[in-house]
C-alpha cells in the first residue's frame, strides 16, 4: 500500500455534512501568507482611518475658505459703503455751492449743476438712492430729528416739516440718515 495522500480542493468536490455546511478543512497555506494577509487587512484599516480623516479635514478646509470668503465681502462691502458716505459730503457742498449761487443763468452754475447730476446719476448707478423725506412721517430708522417746530396749520404731529440734509438708502439699508425738522 502507498502512503500518498491526495486532498481534493474543488469547492464542488468538498465534503458536506449531514446538516448540508461545507466542512472546514484545516489552513492549508503557509505561515507567512497569513501573516502578510493580516499585515494588509492592518494597513486596509489604516488607509481607511486616514481617508476619513483626509475628508474631514478637507471639509474643514472648505468651510473655512467659504467663511473667509463671506468676511471679505462684507469687509469690502463696508469699504464701499464708507467711501460713498464720504462722498456725500462733496455731493452737499455742491447743492450748498448751487443753493447760493445768486445768478442760475451763470454758466459757471450750470456747470456744477451738470456735475451734480452727473454726480447723481452715478450713485443711482451705484445703487444709492436719495431719500425725500419732506412731508412724511418721522421714522428714527430713516431719519435723524435736529430740530422740532411747533406744527404748521394743516400738518400733523411727527411729520418731516424740512430737510436740513438729505438722507440716502444702499440697497434699502440706510447709508446716512436725513437730518430733518420734525413738527411738535
Amino acid at each position: 500500500m502507498s502512503d500518498l495522500k491526495v486532498t481534493d480542493r474543488r469547492w464542488w468536490a468538498q465534503a458536506t455534512s449531514e446538516s448540508g455546511e461545507v466542512e472546514e478543512k484545516p489552513e492549508t497555506r503557509p505561515s507567512y501568507v497569513v501573516e502578510l494577509e493580516q499585515k494588509l487587512a492592518a494597513k486596509d484599516e489604516e488607509i481607511q482611518r486616514l481617508i476619513a480623516q483626509y475628508k474631514s479635514a478637507s471639509s474643514e478646509f472648505d468651510d473655512a475658505r467659504a467663511r473667509l470668503r463671506k468676511e471679505l465681502s462684507k469687509d469690502v462691502e463696508r469699504g464701499r459703503r464708507s467711501l460713498i458716505v464720504s462722498f456725500l459730503e462733496v455731493l452737499d457742498n455742491l447743492d450748498r455751492a448751487l443753493d447760493s449761487a445768486p445768478n442760475s443763468a451763470d454758466p459757471f452754475v450750470a456747470g456744477v449743476s451738470i456735475v451734480r447730476q452727473q454726480f447723481l446719476t452715478t450713485l443711482e448707478s451705484l445703487g444709492v438712492k436719495r431719500l425725500d423725506p419732506l412731508g412724511q412721517p418721522f421714522d428714527p430708522a430713516v431719519h435723524e430729528a435736529v430740530s422740532s417746530v411747533p406744527a404748521p396749520a394743516g400738518v400733523a404731529p411727527n411729520t418731516v416739516v424740512g430737510v436740513v440734509r438729505p438722507g440716502y438708502l444702499i440697497a434699502d439699508d440706510v447709508l446716512r440718515p436725513a437730518a430733518v425738522a420734525v413738527s411738535a
